[in-house]
């Protein structure tokens, strides 16, 4: 099943960006059940009044068409008065909505992982033992290798080789985390004023 992870990001905007924030997430959120979409929450950054956000993680899965992503990534600019302050002149407010890159969900179940054994060679070459004690497990869906030879015992072996494996792909999740976190703090601060790719008119 495809995903897609979408930031909707105030900046640094004022206040009115925020409740924007709001309104495209609600927006969002709409256009994607009607496109049979999944949705699924991730994070939310509260502004200083309800119904306003500083920003939105919002992850989609289904088919995400290609249309819906160019329709939104970008600067949206949202043209009301301001809810908070009546007597204020401007009028344009501008969110950013980035479709932020997500690495391969990394799964873990032993039927996706391929074992092979072989014969252990001590030192020189020679063999530990006759019998093809070692082991060898690949992760299918991210192509990562463990190799024990640890023990005589190909089961002992291959016990160690899936702990070693279950702790290489917790690194390697924790490491995607790490890096959308990354992303998503530099999307935030990169808002572009201006060159909207989606105008809105409509009260806040």
């Amino acid at each position: 099943m495809e995903e897609k992870i979408f930031l909707i990001t105030a900046g640094s905007g004022p206040l009115e960006c925020c409740r924007a924030v709001y309104k495209v997430r609600e927006l969002l959120i709409a256009q994607a059940r009607k496109l049979d979409l999944q949705v699924e929450i991730l994070d939310e950054i509260p502004a200083e009044k309800t119904g306003a956000l500083q920003s939105c993680t919002l992850r989609f899965k289904g088919f995400v068409p290609e249309v819906f992503m160019n329709e939104w990534q970008g600067t949206v600019q949202w043209i009301a008065a301001s809810p908070y302050r009546p007597a204020h002149k401007r009028k344009n407010w501008f969110v950013g909505v980035e479709i932020l890159e997500n690495g391969a969900p990394v799964s873990w179940n032993e039927s996706e992982v391929t074992f092979e054994t072989f014969r252990a060679s001590g030192p020189g070459g020679q063999n530990v033992n006759k019998v093809e004690s070692a082991v060898r497990v690949t992760h299918q869906h991210t192509g990562i290798q463990i190799r024990v030879a640890d023990t005589r015992s190909q089961l002992e072996n291959k016990s160690i080789a899936l702990k070693r494996l279950a702790q290489k792909l917790e690194a390697l999740q924790n490491e995607q985390a790490s890096q959308l976190r990354h992303d998503t703090r530099n999307k935030h601060l990169s808002l572009e004023r201006g060159n909207p790719v989606k105008v809105i008119r409509g009260p806040l």
